[in-house]
């Protein structure tokens, strides 16, 4: 699932080629793509068609584009979901699901997704922040976000710290990827007892979050397949700098020793035993 720098890069995206301009027709051409939509196909489109985009916004993995109106044209790319400036005369993708015009002609928005886990919405009197998104927390690189506030919910989770990191009401965006590479910069194992961490090692690894999260984004975000990219159609580079992600085996970039991978919630965790050492009452 893409993350905060994929979904930060698609955002970018759509700043540029979308906001502004006045949608003037739009085509459902699967009903599972505006699922969140209850009104149906008809109704999502009667609320887009002749509203401006205001604004292209996130928080965490998640994407809205204010109206006009008032209103919010909400995206979740779920595993796949493409958002992607095209122009009219190229040929549909094989997946495309939703499609929007403007009144301004060429590029067009589409909304492609291979599996349809994603989707689109309006979401009534959402352009500040939509009520699907309001319980999702602020991501470590908005200017509102709390250091303070993080680092007293870490403590107080009770849990191993890379489930903590995922958990998007204490902080979104980071995924599976990216909270491996923290706790590798940070030199924190990931099952490490969050109400045990002192304070100092919680500004760091917040740091580090930081560090990775913006160093993806400067790449264009992480691309595995060809399942996420920016709106262009174009791959991110992230993978290229990964130090323990998909690495087990190899040797570290920090010490040499070969880095270790464990099973955690269904999927992977990478990390390095020599730089951070297994505690000793882990929580999983």
């Amino acid at each position: 699932m893409p993350e905060l720098p994929e979904v930060e890069t698609v955002r970018r995206g759509l700043e540029r080629w979308v906001v502004g301009r006045e949608i003037v027709a739009v085509q459902v051409l699967h009903p599972r793509a505006i699922r969140r939509h209850e009104a149906g196909a008809d109704d999502f489109a009667a609320l887009l068609i002749g509203q401006q985009v205001e604004a292209a916004m996130r928080r965490g993995k998640f994407l809205w584009l204010p109206l006009a109106s008032g209103d919010a044209l909400v995206a979740h790319l779920g595993m796949s979901g493409q958002l992607l400036v095209e122009n009219a005369d190229l040929p549909d993708e094989k997946h495309l699901r939703v499609r929007l015009r403007f009144a301004d002609g060429d590029p067009e928005l589409r909304f492609v997704d291979q599996r349809t886990f994603g989707g689109l919405a309006v979401s009534a009197g959402g352009a500040a922040l939509p009520g699907s998104l309001a319980h999702i927390g602020r991501d470590p690189l908005d200017p509102e976000f709390d250091d303070d506030a993080f680092v007293e919910g870490l403590r107080r989770r009770r849990t191993g710290v890379k489930r903590a990191l995922l958990d998007q009401t204490l902080t979104s965006g980071i995924g599976n990827i990216y909270a491996d590479e923290a706790l590798w910069i940070a030199r924190v194992h990931w099952a490490r007892a969050t109400e045990n961490l002192p304070r100092p090692v919680c500004r760091t690894l917040l740091a580090a979050v930081r560090e990775v999260l913006t160093a993806a984004i400067e790449a264009g975000g992480t691309s595995f397949d060809a399942l996420y990219v920016n709106v262009n159609g174009q791959s991110g580079y992230f993978d290229r700098s990964l130090h323990v992600y998909g690495r087990e085996g190899e040797p570290c970039d920090r010490c040499g020793t070969p880095l270790r991978r464990s099973k955690f919630m269904g999927r992977s965790s990478y990390w390095c035993p020599k730089d951070q050492p297994q505690p000793r009452h882990p929580h999983y």
